[in-house]
C-alpha cells in the first residue's frame, strides 16, 4: 500500500500518517523532515531529493506532506490512495496553537532534530491565507479521482479511519 497525504498546515497530516503506517505496517516518511535540517534549516536539495526517491523505492509506504519539489507528480502517481485533508481555518489554527503549546521548545517526532516547535507571524500568514491553495487540491482531486479521499473535518477523518476505504 502507499499513501499519499496532503493538505492545509495544521490539519492533522502528520498525525494522520503515523497512524496509518501503524495500521498498514507502512513506514511513514514526514517531508518536513526531509526539508529541514537542524535549526530550521533548509536540507540541500539534491540530499532530499535522494532521501525521497530512496524512500520511495519501497514496496509500500505512507508520505505525508506536500512540497511540490520533492517528487509530488510521482508520489501522486504512484499512490494507491492520496488522502487530502481540508480542514477550516479555524481548526488548522486551533490545532496548531494546541501543538505549540504542547511542544513548546521541543521537536515534534514528525519534524527534523532540533527544528523546535514555533508559531511566528510567518507561518501563522501560511497557515491561513498562503498555504491555502483549494484550486491545487481540486485539480489533484479531478486527476485521480478513483484513488483521491478528500476530508473536510475531524468526524470525517474519524469516520475514514473507521472504515479505512484506501
Amino acid at each position: 500500500m502507499k499513501i499519499a497525504v496532503l493538505g492545509y498546515s495544521g490539519a492533522g497530516k502528520s498525525t494522520l500518517s503515523r497512524e496509518l503506517g501503524k495500521r498498514y505496517g507502512c513506514p511513514v516518511l514526514y517531508l518536513d523532515q526531509v526539508q529541514f535540517e537542524a535549526g530550521w534549516i533548509e536540507r540541500d536539495r539534491g540530499e532530499a531529493l535522494s532521501q525521497v526517491e530512496q524512500f520511495m523505492s519501497q514496496e509500500s509506504w505512507v508520505i505525508d506532506g506536500n512540497y511540490s519539489a520533492f517528487l509530488q507528480e510521482r508520489r501522486l502517481e504512484e499512490a494507491d490512495c492520496v488522502i487530502i485533508l481540508l480542514l477550516n481555518r479555524f481548526s488548522c489554527l486551533v490545532r496548531a496553537v494546541k501543538r505549540y503549546v504542547i511542544y513548546h521548545g521541543r521537536t515534534r517526532e514528525d519534524m527534523a532534530e532540533g527544528c523546535l516547535e514555533k508559531l511566528d507571524p510567518e507561518f501563522l500568514a501560511w497557515l491561513l491565507w498562503k498555504g491555502r491553495n483549494r484550486a491545487f487540491y481540486r485539480a489533484v482531486a479531478l486527476r485521480y479521482p478513483h484513488k483521491t479521499v478528500v476530508l473536510n473535518d475531524q468526524r470525517a477523518i474519524n469516520r475514514f479511519l473507521e472504515g479505512l476505504s484506501c
